[in-house]
């Protein structure tokens, strides 16, 4: 289990040099777009990067990150936990112009003044890695298949045949 808690910034390009590893904890709390996004977070970020530099010389970060968090079931509203795990290949780049060439493995990461904001870096891929969608299994569920029917079936709302949408456009033609 990780104890150590990873720095907000790092020089990247120092790191990729030494071949570095740096693994430890990122407080959920300190994400105030994850919170946006889903919600005010507790607990920590598991996270593991290695830096390195790749056989085409460029400077790359490979991670893996996992984490617990409390989404919002989308059918009844109530919390509820979610594992949250990605791994992830970045390549380090100063402008978007070396964002453009990297290989399509990698994704962008932006490095300003040689320094790497490596809190928003993480906070980027926890957002990326949610999902779309979140719901109770249905027995766990506060809400039920009743509650969730508009009440008429779609064969009971109407026996006659759906009038044509095109019908006025037909009238409108034949008057001209």
């Amino acid at each position: 289990m990780l104890t150590s808690r990873l720095p907000g910034r790092v020089e990247p390009y120092k790191l990729a040099a030494h071949a570095e590893h740096l693994e430890g904890l990122v407080a959920l709390g300190d994400m105030p777009r994850l919170a946006d996004e889903a919600g005010v977070q507790n607990g920590d970020a598991e996270v593991w990067l290695d830096f390195a530099i790749d056989a085409q010389g460029r400077r790359e970060i490979r991670g893996r990150l996992t984490a617990e968090l409390q989404l919002l079931c989308r059918r009844c509203l109530s919390p509820m936990p979610q594992s949250v795990e990605s791994e992830f290949l970045l390549g380090m780049v100063s402008s978007d112009a070396l964002a453009a060439s990297l290989p399509s493995t990698h994704e962008p990461v932006l490095v300003e003044d040689e320094q790497l904001n490596l809190l928003a870096m993480i906070e980027d891929e926890l957002i990326l890695s949610l999902p779309q969608v979140v719901y109770h299994d249905e027995a766990d569920c506060a809400v039920s298949r009743d509650q969730l029917s508009s009440g008429e079936s779609a064969e009971s709302v109407s026996d006659s045949p759906a009038e044509n949408p095109f019908e006025v456009l037909k009238q409108l033609k034949g008057k001209t």
